[in-house]
């Protein structure tokens, strides 16, 4: 009964060491990644890699810029922290703080900006192993009124097959009554060459807003 108790110390310690440890989390590291004197706006703390440890994506808003920052997690025997793995820049003018999330070892990034006329955007970015890097796989983005004054656009795009779908809708009055009409999506390709975080296209260029 002892050698089977002591067996199964000796089991569950080297289970215990065979675990990763927990890295630290330097709030410095991450702040100098980030706009000078900027606050964290969002914050997310999930495994982007699959390999079991912790990594760290946050938006840092600035009094003139706003960035997305990804930070992975590493541990060996001798070091463990975060290094950078991609950031992208993101629109100033938010209509509140953006939404960060991890599906399926997808990360999901969505963001609501501008004014009454509004621009809603959906990425979606998966960790390139062979790269290093953040690869954007697909985005959703949407031009719309917040006061019902004009039609609107939706345009969303996969990056691994090449497919583009755009949808418009008018908006028509009659009788008092104020709706959308959906045209017919057309379909368009892109091209398939990988797109990483850092040369993501901003939801307005999508759009051709503002040109």
């Amino acid at each position: 009964m002892r050698a089977l108790s002591a067996l199964a110390l000796v089991t569950l310690s080297s289970l215990a060491l065979a675990k990763p440890p927990s890295q630290p989390i330097e709030s410095g590291e991450i702040r100098s990644r980030l706009p000078a004197g900027a606050t964290i706006e969002t914050r997310l703390d999930a495994d982007i890699t699959g390999d079991g440890l912790r990594d760290i994506v946050v938006v840092g808003r600035g009094e003139d810029e706003r960035r997305l920052v990804v930070l992975v997690g590493y541990s060996s025997d001798t070091d463990m922290g975060y290094r950078p793995v991609g950031e992208m820049a993101m629109d100033i003018s938010p209509l509140g703080s953006v939404e960060l999330s991890l599906k399926a070892g997808v990360l999901i990034v969505e963001d609501l900006t501008d004014g009454t006329t509004a621009i809603s955007s959906l990425y979606r970015f998966r960790y390139d192993k062979p790269a290093d890097r953040m690869r954007l796989i697909g985005d959703d983005v949407t031009l719309y009124s917040r006061t019902c004054t004009h039609g609107s656009v939706e345009i969303s795009t996969n990056r691994l097959t090449g497919v583009q779908v755009t949808t418009r809708s008018e908006l028509r009055c009659k009788g008092g009554n104020v709706r959308l009409v959906e045209a017919k999506p057309v379909t368009n390709r892109v091209s398939r060459k990988p797109v990483y975080i850092e040369e993501a296209p901003d939801p307005a260029e999508t759009l051709g807003w503002g040109d």
